[in-house]
């Protein structure tokens, strides 16, 4: 059987009551009156694109890392999930979405490093101080908020500009803060009971009955960067590179066959020994964060499997 065969490339289905479906990079989204359910496939995106071939058992992961830490944070904010009647499937609440990605960084990595070496010393009105070097740990972690796009590139955002811009009042937005960063510090915690450091991560927000509800998956290899804690200080002393458990080496696979994104630029096809190391990554975060086996589902008729788990819950 083909790698192809065994993953989840996209769902049609159609349920009884069905109002609404969407696509996102990673999920299928259907709605039933107040209710979503969310199928996790095995598209893997990178620099805002979905990649042509799908990674096996990537759902399943994403899934079964943001239900547990979701469980995990759910007496800091009220969360969206109700069941996760599969492994690839969540059911909950149909909120509004805020159209914002509330960013907490707590370390000089990725974007806002490549921010900060390009000599800037702001980025969304959170200030970086001089006299760091990559991967340095912030005195205390920043957000970087970043406006929700439906589809293309998201974009930074100040908190000033988010309030002028009427996206949400003051009061919300403190409230967004205060939950981002105890659920960040949380999962930091969590992580450095595993030998992780949670470097940096997002999270998304929404309404249901008047109330902030945290949404769709946290702490994940998708949107979320890890380093091992173990060697840590000694490759920063050294400026060698921090070992990472994240999905920053398919960002780095991309780049180093011309592709970022760009306007003009192909995107490489993953060939499938690269394609199986990065199913055997996420499934070593899953099983180095929860510190639990992964149980690889049988995946020979994962559609029928899906939809008979689903209608068992409506």
């Amino acid at each position: 059987m083909s790698i192809e065969n065994r993953c989840i490339l996209a769902t049609q289905f159609k349920f009884m009551g069905q109002t609404g479906f969407y696509k996102g990079k990673v999920r299928d989204v259907y709605t039933i009156g107040d209710k979503l359910i969310m199928v996790a496939s095995d598209r893997i995106s990178a620099f805002d694109h979905i990649l042509p071939r799908p990674i096996p058992y990537k759902g399943q992961v994403l899934n079964q890392i943001a239900s547990w830490f979701l469980e995990k944070t759910e007496d800091i904010c009220p969360n969206w999930v109700e069941q996760v009647p599969d492994p690839n499937v969540t059911i909950g609440k149909a909120c509004k979405p805020i159209r914002l990605e509330m960013v907490i960084r707590g370390y000089l990595t990725g974007h806002v490093w490549r921010t900060y070496n390009s000599g800037k010393r702001e980025l969304c009105g959170a200030i970086l101080p001089e006299g760091m070097k990559e991967h340095d740990k912030f005195p205390e972690p920043i957000i970087t908020p970043a406006t929700k796009a439906e589809e293309g590139h998201d974009v930074d955002i100040s908190p000033t500009e988010i309030l002028e811009q009427g996206i949400v009042n003051k009061e919300v937005y403190q409230t967004l803060e205060k939950y981002t960063r105890a659920i960040f510090q949380r999962g930091t915690e969590m992580a450095a009971e595993r030998g992780l450091i949670l470097v940096d991560t997002k999270y998304e927000f929404g309404f249901f009955d008047g109330e902030i509800i945290l949404m769709d998956e946290i702490h994940t290899p998708d949107s979320s960067r890890y380093f091992y804690s173990d060697g840590y200080e000694e490759r920063q002393k050294k400026g060698e590179p921090q070992k990472q458990l994240s999905k920053e080496f398919v960002r780095e696979w991309l780049m180093e066959n011309g592709f970022q994104g760009k306007k003009g630029q192909k995107m490489p096809v993953m060939p499938d020994d690269f394609v199986l190391r990065v199913s055997e990554r996420y499934i070593e975060l899953y099983e180095k964060l929860t510190g639990m086996k992964f149980e690889k589902n049988n995946n020979s008729k994962i559609m029928d499997r899906i939809e008979t788990n689903i209608l068992g819950c409506l």
